[in-house]
């Protein structure tokens, strides 16, 4: 009996299964523990009586991404690399176009299958694509990150979370059970294979040095475990109520774990679910973790245009361009942005927290997306800036979370028309007002106003000036 659901995998091309070592190309689970991906590897070795090897593909330059995102990302495939070492299985960490140096490894190590990460996003669907094309093996992919497979939730783009809740809540109970241990490796791996020399990797980076390193939180398997305890002890209980304000702790903060791979959200949601908390708070987690993050995986993967403004449901691109010439009091640069100089204190500390830590809260990722559109001279231009800026500044930036979050922000995805004003038209919007009714707003400005933020380099412009 195969230890790996079915419904998680799917062949990526035609071709057989040839007669040498299983590689798995880690290029989304960087963990060694909870990873579907790495267990179906290891299912397949063993069936075959083949040895397994794990590989790693650091393209020089992803998306946005800056030294703090790949500093994040090394410190955690180190930690990869001793855990599979502790166990005979070799990690290959290669430099270059992944879509390059996997085959170039796969023909030199006469693999006879790859089995590699889901991932929805376009740059990901390319490699894949590309891989699974030129190589003369199979190719399959598994769905590690989702708890229910994306694939298996839904064949299409569901409109709303009432959409896609029933369907995986259906699912659940077969998908969210119990994950097996990685056991040794049993074939013995006797290819000699250089060191792997992570100065080299960071050196062969082709990225800006303006987004520097952060001194935490740290990486890896070992911190993203400590920092899930750390929050069912402590954060929890009271999640329900607190966890839309920016001054009180209750969020996880295991946003960017998750989105390298680092944590499996299977693994969080056990944890939760046995964790000494009210029900309330619990269920007010889950559906954050399960329903909203996994509906956020079936909009990139059926939405091809999913970090732009072609996102939009046709509702508010049609309300959008009715307002398009709206006065709007304020607009401003993508670079007075960045430098989080406008007229807004909260929108500036929120700005300035993002720059100096890679965190921005949850409830403030709303207001200051939904500000950026009533600042920008047309949605397209505040799509584009709002996922620049997420992508370049977050840990946790250039993920599907992220771009579903800014298009219901901005756009309107998964949210219905809300009361018609001025600029937003039908979108719901949000305000400086709004936000003091929820939390203290002012202790947060107090909290984040003294943080480095660079200098104002152009004056913003008033509409009609």
């Amino acid at each position: 009996m195969n230890i790996v659901d079915e419904r998680r995998l799917m062949a990526l091309n035609e071709r057989p299964y040839g007669p040498g070592p299983v590689l798995y190309w880690m290029h989304r689970e960087h963990r060694v523990n909870d990873n579907w991906g790495l267990l179906r590897a290891r299912e397949l070795a063993v069936d075959r009586d083949v040895p397994l090897a794990v590989a790693y593909g650091l393209a020089p330059d992803y998306l946005e991404a800056g030294l703090r995102q790949y500093a994040f990302l090394l410190a955690g495939l180190r930690e990869v690399e001793h855990g599979l070492e502790a166990i005979g299985i070799p990690f290959f960490l290669l430099l270059g176009d992944p879509a390059e140096v996997i085959p170039d490894l796969a023909r030199y190590l006469a693999v006879g299958a790859i089995i590699t990460d889901f991932d929805p996003l376009r740059i990901k669907r390319g490699w894949l694509k590309r891989i699974a094309a030129e190589v003369q093996i199979a190719v399959e992919e598994v769905d590690s990150r989702n708890i229910v497979p994306c694939r298996a939730v839904s064949e299409k783009k569901e409109w709303a979370a009432r959409t896609f809740r029933p369907k995986i809540h259906r699912l659940l109970p077969e998908f969210l059970t119990a994950i097996p241990t990685l056991k040794p490796q049993t074939v013995p791996w006797n290819l000699d294979w250089p060191a792997n020399d992570w100065s080299q990797a960071m050196d062969s980076l082709k990225v800006s040095s303006d987004v520097g390193r952060l001194s935490g939180p740290r990486s890896g398997e070992l911190a993203a475990g400590a920092l899930l305890a750390e929050f069912t002890a402590e954060r929890l209980s009271g999640y329900a109520v607190g966890r839309n304000d920016p001054n009180g702790g209750a969020t996880s903060r295991l946003s960017a774990h998750l989105h390298f791979g680092m944590l499996s959200a299977q693994r969080v949601a056990l944890v939760v679910i046995q964790a000494d908390a009210p029900q309330e708070d619990k269920d007010a987690f889950l559906e954050q973790l399960v329903v909203r993050r996994e509906l956020a995986e079936n909009f990139c993967l059926h939405e091809p245009a999913y970090d732009s403004a072609e996102s939009f449901p046709d509702w508010a691109r049609r309300t959008l361009d009715a307002h398009q010439g709206d006065p709007r009091p304020y607009l401003y640069s993508r670079d007075e942005l960045e430098q989080a100089c406008t007229h807004d204190p909260l929108w500036n500390a929120a700005q300035r927290e993002m720059l100096a830590t890679g965190y921005m809260h949850g409830y403030l990722r709303m207001y200051w997306a939904k500000k950026i559109l009533e600042w920008s001279k047309s949605p397209e231009e505040a799509m584009a800036v709002a996922v620049r800026l997420n992508d370049r500044w977050e840990l946790d930036g250039r993920d599907p979370n992220g771009y579903a979050g800014l298009a219901w922000a901005i756009g309107g995805v998964h949210d219905r028309p809300w009361p018609e004003r001025s600029v937003f038209g039908t979108v719901r919007s949000m305000s400086f007002r709004g936000a003091r009714s929820k939390f203290d707003v002012q202790a947060y400005i107090q909290a984040f106003a003294v943080l480095p933020a660079p200098k104002m380099t152009k004056s913003f412009q008033r509409q009609g000036s």
